[in-house]
């Protein structure tokens, strides 16, 4: 395999790939906090933080590829897509290192986009048998994958909290 088809398949696959990528770094229990907090940081970071950051790039520097890799025609709304996009990978990249409770508020956030998205991709599948890669592929799936990960995580952490000496009750 070549070194731009491994960077074309990397790419194509992103979303997976730093799934899998976080789940590796965050499985030896380096870090701060019990198991959950160390794979929410890693799931915020990676497949949720690094995947809206590459999507803000690629809706903003080249909307009329992304339009095309979602089987949608270039439109002005890309704009305000990829600016969403931009400041919700920035909040994840931000929760990295923050308090549960703004890991929480991140997560809820996300988590509510990115289902919507997901549900977005199945009634275009549905309407108008789109099964384009970026409506119907790895994107698709991971907008269901990150977002229940990270909800069953920050739940976790929760539990890790109140069990192990952290803040007791409320949403924190």
């Amino acid at each position: 395999m070549s070194i731009s088809t491994a960077v074309a398949f990397v790419l194509s696959n992103l979303p997976a790939f730093l799934f899998v990528l976080a789940l590796a770094i965050a499985a030896p229990g380096r870090g701060r906090g019990g198991a959950a907090h160390r794979f929410l940081n890693w799931i915020l970071l990676l497949p949720i933080g690094g995947v809206f950051l590459w999507a803000a790039l690629y809706h903003l520097a080249f909307p009329v590829q992304a339009a095309s890799y979602i089987g949608w025609q270039p439109s002005p709304f890309q704009f305000e897509v990829g600016m969403a996009d931009l400041a919700m990978g920035v909040v994840a990249c931000i929760a990295f290192r923050s308090s549960l409770s703004f890991k929480g508020a991140a997560v809820w956030v996300m988590s509510i986009f990115l289902l919507g998205a997901a549900i977005g991709h199945v009634r275009n599948m549905l309407m108008t048998a789109n099964f384009a890669p970026g409506n119907a592929g790895v994107v698709f799936y991971m907008d269901i994958i990150s977002p229940l990960t990270a909800i069953g995580l920050w739940l976790a952490a929760r539990r890790e909290e109140a069990t192990y000496g952290g803040l007791r009750g409320g949403l924190a």
